[in-house]
């Protein structure tokens, strides 16, 4: 039997030549969510397509499929999608302040659409305004801090290259500048709003987070700096509900029947748990801390959730209201 999903097989195609090493079984399982049998047939459909194929054996008998360089021909080519979404990427990474990365995908940008033929090029840049703009990219509203793109550069080449960095970094809440602190550079957390560097901090002995804001000096050295063992970014950072790290907490919230549908497409957190209740209403449920952040969160819903856990944050949000009232 012969698998028939020709978009799937011309985006295996591409990885399949894209690849030096190519791809194995498990590897177009993973990827197309497929069982082992259909990864076989998908395959065996590209075997047939590409005579080609080149079989590469590994040590313990696996076995990998490649194609050479230039044989999946004009496939290869980028469509409008291809390049709307490259403009899509710099356009967010733009609005998040890093020109960087925005360069980097506009320049990509420019690479694929010297691939097309004359007739696309000429009707590319209306349909790409017309993408953008259905996408909200465009219009995007929101504040964010303006970081100097020589902040970003140098941080960027320090995490690549695993190096220690010698800094002097002004604290945003106390306003304290720490002089010659020595960090670990882990990552960088950019988006709207306020914008970090995870490091690893050689005083504190363990990985905190630095306003990038706050950063007047960065100087790269030569000494290797090792990661944290076992350290996982995405593991640490599901510690939180936004940014800081701080107690963690089992939290409860419970939308209102009127505002349940509109809650139940958000992901308040990569952990969460939705249960929809008797009456309409949606319970949201799940293990982080960040009370400040939540609390930011929650006025944006009004009076239509109610913090069912836990008493903290209750606690947190009152204080927050009460604050807001007497000024």
């Amino acid at each position: 039997m012969r698998y028939g999903r020709l978009a799937d097989l011309v985006r295996l195609a591409m990885q399949m030549q894209g690849r030096a090493d190519g791809l194995s079984l498990d590897d177009i399982g993973e990827t197309f969510d497929v069982s082992r049998r259909t990864a076989e047939r998908m395959r065996d459909a590209i075997r047939d397509a590409f005579p080609q194929t080149e079989e590469l054996a590994e040590p313990g008998g696996r076995k990998r499929w490649r194609l050479p360089p230039g044989t999946a021909g004009r496939l290869a080519d980028p469509t409008v999608d291809d390049i709307a979404a490259l403009h899509r990427g710099a356009e967010l990474a733009r609005q998040s302040g890093d020109l960087t990365t925005a360069d980097q995908l506009d320049t990509l940008s420019d690479r694929l659409r010297a691939r097309l033929p004359g007739p696309k090029r000429a009707q590319l840049e209306p349909d790409i305004a017309a993408l953008l703009e259905a996408d909200g990219v465009a219009l995007r509203p929101g504040p964010r801090e303006r970081i100097p793109n020589d902040t970003l550069n140098t941080l960027r080449e320090a995490i690549l290259a695993g190096v220690w960095i010698d800094v002097d970094h002004r604290a945003r809440a106390t306003g304290l500048l720490s002089r010659n602190a020595r960090l670990g550079p882990l990552a960088m957390l950019l988006g709207e709003g306020r914008q970090y560097l995870v490091a690893y901090s050689d005083y504190a002995q363990d990985v905190r987070l630095f306003a990038l804001a706050g950063f007047e000096r960065i100087e790269p050295t030569e000494d290797v700096f090792e990661r944290p063992e076992n350290f996982d970014l995405s593991a640490w950072m599901q510690r939180s509900f936004g940014i800081w790290q701080e107690e963690v907490y089992d939290i409860a919230w419970r939308f209102t029947p009127e505002t349940a549908t509109d809650a139940r497409l958000y992901l308040f957190h990569p952990t969460q748990v939705m249960t929809d209740e008797p009456d309409g209403s949606l319970t949201v449920s799940f293990r982080a801390g960040g009370l400040r952040e939540m609390c930011w969160h929650l006025f944006r819903w009004g009076d239509q959730v109610e913090i069912i856990s836990p008493p903290e944050l209750r606690d947190a949000m009152i204080a927050h209201v009460e604050e807001v009232r007497l000024r």
